[in-house]
């Protein structure tokens, strides 16, 4: 086995870019045992770092797309050498993938942690944006992030009311979510302070939901969620709905009316958005 932990050390992390680097050789056999990455394959990987997962990937990939923001981990990148592998010194956030293949494309992704959400909206787009160019190039994401964050991203309305809310409701609409393992913090060089998870997200070809208004259902949960502490009727009310209305919907649905968000399914705020128009 590689002494992953030795290479790490040479390499000065960068606090201000969340940089803690996977030197847990069994834990990166899981990632490219679970991506089931073959030679007809094109694998983006998000946030390569000093290239530990990405020198296993090219070894099975057909291409490998390394997408880095650091130029010093570039340059660590860059003695990999190996012709199937491109690196884009870029951040991910800003970057169409379309424009960087015509392959349909498998994600991995050893992410800062403090970008997790912002990442999923970017490959997966909003709840409203049917279209979104990144979605329609990816196959499937396996992605590092905190396991704090991994049960919120497989969460459901049975779930504690702070593991279900918005990112729960994003990652489901345009992916089926899984977890693949949980991953102590010594996995990783240097050792962050919680324990981190592998999920699993299958791209979906259509939306979780048929709405007629997706716009709508997004202004519906946002509102819902807004105010944690409030009831859901008096969250849609302080954010601009009708209040007979709520009222009238809420009871139409059988909801106690004391209800709150975090208590209605995915379907449920489906309705709800629809009855609500």
């Amino acid at each position: 086995m590689m002494d992953y932990l030795e290479r790490a050390k040479f390499f000065r992390t960068k606090k201000r870019l969340g940089q803690n680097f996977l030197i847990n050789g069994e834990v990166i056999s899981d990632i490219i045992d679970f991506a089931k990455i073959t030679k007809d394959d094109t694998v983006l990987e998000i946030g390569p770092g000093v290239g530990f997962v990405t020198e296993q990937l090219v070894k099975q990939a057909k291409k490998v797309i390394a997408v880095e923001l650091d130029e010093e981990a570039i340059k660590e990148l860059e003695k990999l050498d190996a012709n199937n592998l491109e690196i884009i010194h870029n951040d991910i956030l800003k970057t169409d993938l379309s424009s960087l293949t015509d392959e349909k494309i498998k994600v991995v992704a050893n992410i800062p942690y403090y970008i997790t959400s912002p990442i999923i909206a970017h490959l997966l787009g909003e709840i409203d944006d049917l279209t979104n160019k990144n979605r329609s190039k990816i196959v499937d994401i396996i992605l590092m992030v905190q396991e704090e964050v991994a049960r919120r991203i497989v969460a459901t309305e049975k779930s504690s009311a702070k593991q279900y809310g918005l990112l729960t409701i994003l990652a489901q609409f345009w992916a089926d979510c899984s977890i693949i393992r949980t991953v102590g913090r010594r996995s990783f060089y240097p050792a962050p302070k919680v324990n981190s998870a592998l999920v699993y997200l299958k791209v979906r070809p259509v939306p979780l939901l048929k709405l007629s208004d997706y716009s709508h259902f997004r202004r519906t949960i946002k509102a819902a969620f807004s105010q944690r502490r409030k009831t859901l009727k008096n969250c849609l009310v302080n954010s601009g709905f009708d209040k007979d209305k709520v009222s009238k919907v809420i009871c139409e649905m059988g909801l106690d009316e004391n209800v709150r968000g975090e208590k209605l399914s995915i379907k449920e705020f489906g309705e709800l958005s629809e009855k609500l128009l």
